[in-house]
Order: structure tokens, then sequence, then C-alpha cells
């Protein structure tokens, strides 16, 4: 619930017993903005990384990776990631975190990958247009993070 300071700018925070993202949630995760995912460690502390990702009309998110990356063995024996998405400086301050069990799919990776890419990348530039190719060249895998928790602040 939303509620005046005493600057009369409107603060909120979400009920953490939220599991699913609301329309000002998807407007802001729709946006060619990173995300940065966090995956469990074990004893370790979480290494957050920047990726590209995509939120679903089915409430997931998703993102694609090698099949040999560091996130991938973690994953499998601790399926379990969150994922923050924040609007840039310059905007009022607003963000996203979306947690929950991962599923490691074998299909849908490339398909996914050249969405991204053109949400992300000019590919008329043939140096992205090539940056693109080469990840198409590896086999790749994707990540679907199914939120049990979602939080979320905007100032």
């Amino acid at each position: 619930m939303d509620s005046p300071d005493t600057t009369g700018f409107t603060w909120g925070m979400s009920n953490d017993n939220a599991t699913s993202m609301t329309p000002e949630d998807l407007e802001l995760v729709r946006r060619p903005l990173h995300g940065f995912l966090s995956v469990a460690a074990g004893p370790s502390p979480a290494q957050p990384r920047p990726v590209w990702f995509e939120a679903t009309d089915g409430g997931t998110v998703e993102l694609f990776t090698e099949p040999d990356a560091v996130k991938v063995r973690r994953l499998r024996r601790a399926p379990r990631a969150s994922l923050v998405v924040a609007a840039p400086v310059g905007e009022r301050e607003h963000w996203v975190s979306i947690s929950g069990h991962v599923t490691i799919e074998t299909d849908g990776a490339h398909e996914l990958a050249q969405r991204l890419a053109e949400r992300y990348w000019d590919l008329d530039d043939p140096t992205r247009a090539d940056d693109l190719a080469a990840i198409l060249s590896e086999k790749q895998l994707r990540l679907v993070i199914h939120p049990d928790k979602v939080s979320r602040f905007r100032f």
C-alpha cells in the first residue's frame, strides 16, 4: 500500500507474500534492462550477475545460458534463484525482486536468445549480428524462474 511521506512523494513496498508480478512490475521488467541474477552458492555468499531476461505471459522469468556455466552447476544442486531489476539512474526509484524455484530446460534457448538480442542490441550492427551468430552456434540452456515471492519498491 502506498503512503505519502512528508515531502509529498509516495512510496510503497509489496506484501512479502506476493507470488506474481503486478502490471506495474511487468511494465518495468519488460523494458530492456539488465536483471541481476543470484543463485544458491552453498556456504559462499551469492554472486549476482547481470543477465538478459524475459518475463513471460505465464508469469515466469526466462534467461539463457551455456550448459557449463557455474550457475547451471549451482542450480542443479539447489534449484533456487532470484532476479532483481531496477529502474536506471535518473528515474524514480523502482525495483522488482523475483525469487523462486528454477527449472533447466533444453529446448527454446536459441529462440529466447534471438528475441533477447533483438531487445537489447541493434542487430543491424554487423558486430552485434556476429555476436548473436556466435551465441546461436553454441548449445544453450533455458533457465525458467517460477516465482514463489515477488517484492517491489517504488518511490
